[in-house]
């Protein structure tokens, strides 16, 4: 590989802005420094243009294997590149899932031969695999994945007993999907028994409610605690949950941390009257209030993590009545952008955004070499223009299944180049057909 050099770019990184040169040589950032020459090198002058880490997002589903219509990993690594997300950690409800070491690795083999971005992958904890669980290498994969509310590709977990055996039997961390199983069916109940399968998209946060996430994410955390477990709580929804988690000790010394995604910060239950069930998540989009103290806890961190839950599904699975809609939306390609709004906007700043986006997942999972801009890490950046204004619109979308969420949406930020091992993978609209992600490795001991 050609030694690359980044000339005059403003870099954000550990919570620093300043004009810097980056020298990456094969792999690897070489050097860092305000004015760097090497004749060696391919110059690309980034005046003007931002310098960030490349985004880890702990929580994606590509869909592969079994579930390749909506998307493959190829595909959506893709879009997520395109979205300056240089790695991911993808989800076990495939199918097969991914609950045996065997299917783990066999995924692993999938992502070496087609993804443009890094990957790992979650290991699916189900009521049956414990032992598989306890056989499982601790710098393997990225931890394990419990649902302990049903989605897409049920694994459900509800077993009490298992639950708590799973949390005693490893040192990985545990992340969770929260809400409580009981609590929808009686609401689902209640609704289906009023309006049949055409249920209105507005109950969707009544049906998996407020009290569904809590009871579920509290009895998590309490048996965490118990027990000394590593607990990450996916994709928070509810203001009330965000009083759970902890902001007076740093992100190393906590054992329960959490995130936020982008639909959570984004919609309101308002949106659902245009968006219809092209926003049904699971967990729902709540209310506005909702999302002004999930942006209350992110700013003073009791959350810790902003990812995507990207899961793309067709417009005509999407086009159902409510009981037929799957929850579940593509995101990875414009989540980047979005921040990058809300920065724009006042709502963060852009060096927040970095620790929530790049350093803080790559410390919670304890990944080698990525998630800062530092001499001897990978080569991982995402260059954006915060002065270039455009439109989500349909053909503009990298996704498989070709729709977006954000669709209409004007951003005035644009994910300019991608570098993902010292490669470029992206610059300028243009992918390169080159393929030079890795499988993450880690630094647990």
């Amino acid at each position: 590989m050609q030694n690359i050099l980044l000339k005059n770019g403003t870099v954000i990184n550990e919570g620093v802005v300043r004009t810097r040169d980056i020298l990456i040589k094969g792999e690897f950032i070489d050097k860092i420094a305000d004015d760097i020459s090497d004749k060696n090198a391919k110059v690309i002058d980034l005046a003007g243009k931002h310098v960030l880490p490349g985004v880890i997002d702990d929580q994606v589903h590509f869909r592969e294997p079994g579930l390749t219509h909506k998307g493959n990993i190829a595909s959506e690594s893709r879009a997520a590149i395109a979205g300056g997300i240089t790695t991911f950690m993808e989800q076990p409800n495939t199918n097969p899932q991914t609950t045996t070491i065997e299917k783990l690795e066999e995924k692993f083999n999938m992502a070496s031969r087609s993804s443009y971005a890094n990957y790992s992958f979650l290991f699916g904890g189900t009521n049956d695999n414990l032992e598989e669980i306890k056989r499982l290498d601790k710098n393997a994969c990225s931890g394990i994945k419990l649902f302990l509310g049903s989605s897409t590709g049920n694994m459900l977990v509800d077993d009490e007993k298992v639950i708590e055996s799973i949390f005693r039997s490893t040192d990985m961390v545990i992340s969770a999907h929260c809400e409580d199983e009981k609590t929808i069916r009686e609401n689902m109940e209640k609704y289906r028994s009023r309006y049949g399968d055409d249920i209105p998209i507005a109950s969707h946060p009544l049906i998996r409610s407020t009290e569904a996430c809590y009871i579920s994410s509290s009895k998590a955390i309490a048996l965490a605690k118990k027990v000394g477990a590593r607990l990450h709580v996916f994709h928070l929804s509810t203001g009330r949950e965000t009083d759970l988690f902890r902001n007076d000790i740093p992100l190393e010394g906590k054992k329960i941390t959490a995130e936020v995604c982008i639909h959570h910060l984004w919609f309101s239950d308002e949106d659902y009257k245009n968006k219809g069930t092209l926003i049904k998540w699971n967990p729902a989009v709540k209310t506005a209030g909702d999302r002004e103290k999930l942006w209350e806890a992110l700013l003073d961190d009791r959350i810790d993590v902003i990812a995507t839950d990207h899961a793309p599904h067709l417009l005509e699975e999407k086009d159902n009545a409510y009981t037929k809609a799957p929850s579940g939306g593509p995101l990875v390609q414009h989540a980047l952008p979005a921040m990058l709004e809300a920065s724009l906007n006042g709502k963060i700043g852009l060096e927040r955004v970095v620790e929530k986006m790049c350093h803080n997942p790559a410390k919670l999972f304890q990944i080698d070499k990525r998630g800062y801009i530092r001499e001897g890490y990978f080569a991982d950046l995402a260059v954006v223009d915060l002065n270039d204004t455009w439109e989500v619109a349909r053909e503009n979308i990298v996704y498989k299944c070709g729709w977006s969420p954000f669709e209409g949406n004007t951003f005035r930020a644009r994910v300019t180049h991608t570098f993902v091992n010292g490669h470029l993978a992206y610059g300028n609209n243009k992918f390169s057909e080159e393929r030079n992600a890795k499988r993450l490795t880690f630094n647990r001991t």
